[in-house]
């Protein structure tokens, strides 16, 4: 009996959870995770904020390499930082969801899922006045429902992921993984906050560090940093 209890969880938990990753992951069904190769083109992406130590530091950098951003945020912090929220908004950035809190959707039933995601897109719309419609959740993991988003929600993932929450190595080790993976159409993930479970302490910084020198060479090599609604956009009109 209890075998077949444990087998009976499993399966439920594959279906839920493993298979709809799967389907997102290796096939890229339903998401969006790079622009065109024919495009010089590149999306900056970063999750986890806003951090009041970190993301005035990035916007400064994005500001002054006149480069445009995608910030998936979390609803709890939009809530606690509003200004950070409306600073995005007011540079020219395109902000995005990453649910109310830092956990992920396969521990979580698709009621409460649905339930941050709505909490979350109410405060981001109580600052900006625009209703966010893209949507990215912790880790890249969906769980079966999630699908059922796509009709109101832009689901993004991502092809290039370098490890910058990692502080060793420093910001060198980030710079030589982003130089080597930037490609036209590279959707990147970043991360500006120190406070998601299993990031190092100050990593943002080495990150931020890396990403000055990264934004300098995109330019020298003619590439433009455009928000994913941009690059989403552009594929459409030259597809």
């Amino acid at each position: 009996m209890k075998i077949t209890l444990v087998y009976g969880v499993l399966i439920l938990f594959i279906i839920y959870c493993v298979i709809p990753s799967v389907f997102v992951r290796v096939f890229g069904f339903g998401v969006f995770r790079r622009g065109r190769e024919t495009r010089k083109e590149i999306a900056f992406t970063f999750d986890d904020g806003p951090d009041p130590n970190f993301t005035p530091l990035l916007l400064k950098i994005l500001k002054k390499h006149n480069s445009k951003a995608t910030f998936f945020v979390l609803g709890s912090k939009a809530e606690r930082y509003p200004d950070l929220i409306s600073l995005i908004h007011r540079e020219g950035h395109l902000i995005g969801l990453h649910n109310y809190v830092h956990r992920t959707n396969w521990i979580m039933s698709p009621w409460t899922a649905r339930k941050q995601l709505q909490h979350s897109a109410h405060i981001i719309r109580k600052i900006i006045g625009k209703e966010p419609v893209y949507y990215r959740p912790p880790w890249g993991l969906f769980n079966l429902f999630d699908f059922l988003l796509r009709k109101k929600y832009q689901l993004v993932l991502w092809s290039v992921m370098v490890g910058d929450w990692r502080s060793s190595g420093g910001s060198m080790k980030i710079k030589k993984k982003l130089l080597k993976k930037m490609k036209d159409g590279a959707v990147i993930v970043l991360h500006d906050s120190d406070q998601t479970l299993g990031t190092n302490r100050n990593a943002p910084l080495y990150m931020i560090e890396a990403l000055e020198e990264v934004l300098k060479n995109a330019s020298h090599s003619n590439y433009k940093c455009v928000r994913i609604d941009e690059m989403i956009r552009g594929d459409r009109q030259a597809g």
